[in-house]
């Protein structure tokens, strides 16, 4: 008869970063958990717990997810992008480097998350003015900044990539 400490496992196969994983899992683990803890990347944070604050932010199949709100078990055969990658694209190195232009982290606890969420909007809306980078980041939570200087920093990358600093080439393969 099992334990209460017993809990059933399921064997997630997925790729994290481009590097594949296969782990035996808590089935009611969440992503976050799982990539923290089984893992060894700390990049997404747990803040809220309620996927509310944004701190947990990661790409699954390309897609923006709360990390807190999915668990390990549904990622099975998904591709996972967190803000660890060892080979960052050209847009998540841009919006990286004009964080830190920009003076964009402070704390660095909701960092990764704004990465992450930043890296879907400059993909997705390349033409986004102030207040639309403004609403979009509102989605994650920062307590330290105030938002300005994400908002400047997401906004340089939008230019710079206005200006064609980023090649086709490098497009498809941010968006692959």
């Amino acid at each position: 008869m099992p334990t209460p400490n017993d809990h059933p496992t399921r064997r997630v196969h997925v790729e994290i970063n481009g590097q594949a994983v296969v782990r035996d899992v808590e089935c009611r683990k969440h992503l976050t958990d799982f990539l923290r803890e089984d893992c060894g990347l700390k990049g997404s944070h747990l803040g809220c717990e309620h996927g509310v604050c944004g701190a947990c932010t990661v790409r699954v199949d390309g897609q923006v997810v709360r990390g807190c709100l999915v668990l390990a078990a549904q990622a099975d055969g998904c591709r996972i992008e967190t803000v660890e990658t060892e080979t960052p694209s050209p847009r998540l190195k841009a919006l990286q480097d004009a964080f830190i232009e920009h003076n964009a982290l402070q704390c660095g606890y909701c960092t990764p998350g704004m990465l992450m969420a930043a890296l879907d909007l400059v993909e997705r809306r390349p033409d986004a003015n102030r207040e639309e980078v403004r609403a979009w980041m509102s989605g994650n939570y920062c307590r330290c900044t105030g938002y300005h200087a994400i908002v400047d920093a997401v906004c340089a990358v939008l230019a710079q990539q206005s200006a064609g600093r980023f090649s086709d080439a490098a497009q498809r393969e941010d968006t692959e």
